[in-house]
């Protein structure tokens, strides 16, 4: 199989994890461009080290590529795919408005719908894996959160087509972090949150402000009462406006 933009895909009936298989890859000289779509996953996974429910109907692919920038830029892929799958959802269901909550997640009325995994594979030069789970079938059942999925009947090879599309073109905009200034503003006006409270846990302790911006390398920015800026790189952020919108929809 291979996409319109030419990237060959490599299809697995069943699999451990796409992203897995594309480190397995980087070890013996794979640099990509390629896509790695399986139907099943065995031990997918998300942000945080969560299991992703992998069951077959939905779309499961990772991204294999090769940059030249150095590994300080490889945080701002993120990003990048987040809005790449905003786009996707935008062109096949302009209906759902989904929103993107930091770093990485794209809901829609407060129900993730979508995991993306960037990671480093390989070295020399540097390969970056983009696993995405995209529910399009159904929703897994007894997740920690709402979950909900795109459904109206879109095939996953559909669906995957674009993606792909999208990716390439936020990568384009991206150019190995020469563009970020400009994924930043795009992914702030689709962003969940901006502008209003949040709580960060940080450790023991919890920190409460708002919602100010995105930083330079991606961090969120926790505006405290005080004034005082804290730039928050990872761990579990609570946002009130997350909160509202499923409030409204119990």
């Amino acid at each position: 199989m291979k996409l319109k933009t030419g990237h060959p895909v490599r299809h697995f009936d069943r699999i451990d994890s796409t992203n897995l298989e594309a480190r397995r890859l980087a070890e013996t000289g794979e640099r990509g461009p390629l896509w790695l779509l399986a139907d099943e996953q065995t031990g997918g996974r998300g942000r945080l080290g969560r299991n992703w429910v992998s069951e077959p109907g939905n779309l499961y692919a990772t991204f294999l590529f090769s940059v030249s920038a150095g590994l300080d830029v490889v945080a701002q892929v993120s990003f990048v795919a987040a809005l790449a799958v905003h786009d996707t959802v935008t062109a096949l269901c302009p209906h759902l408005a989904p929103r993107i909550k930091w770093p990485n997640d794209v809901l829609i009325g407060g129900a993730k719908f979508c995991g993306v995994l960037p990671e480093v594979v390989g070295s020399a030069p540097t390969r970056i894996a983009i696993g995405c789970g995209i529910n399009v079938a159904h929703a897994p059942k007894g997740t920690p959160y709402p979950v909900t999925a795109l459904g109206a009947g879109l095939a996953v090879e559909s669906v995957l087509q674009e993606l792909d599309s999208n990716l390439s073109n936020r990568l384009k905009l991206w150019d190995e972090g020469r563009g970020f200034s400009l994924i930043r503003k795009d992914w702030a006006a689709r962003a969940l949150g901006l502008g209003g409270h949040v709580t960060a846990t940080l450790g023991p302790k919890d920190l409460h402000g708002t919602f100010t911006g995105l930083a330079a390398d991606g961090a969120l920015i926790l505006t405290g009462p005080d004034g005082q800026a804290t730039h928050i790189h990872s761990g579990e952020v609570r946002f009130a406006e997350l909160e509202a919108l499923r409030q409204k929809a119990q």
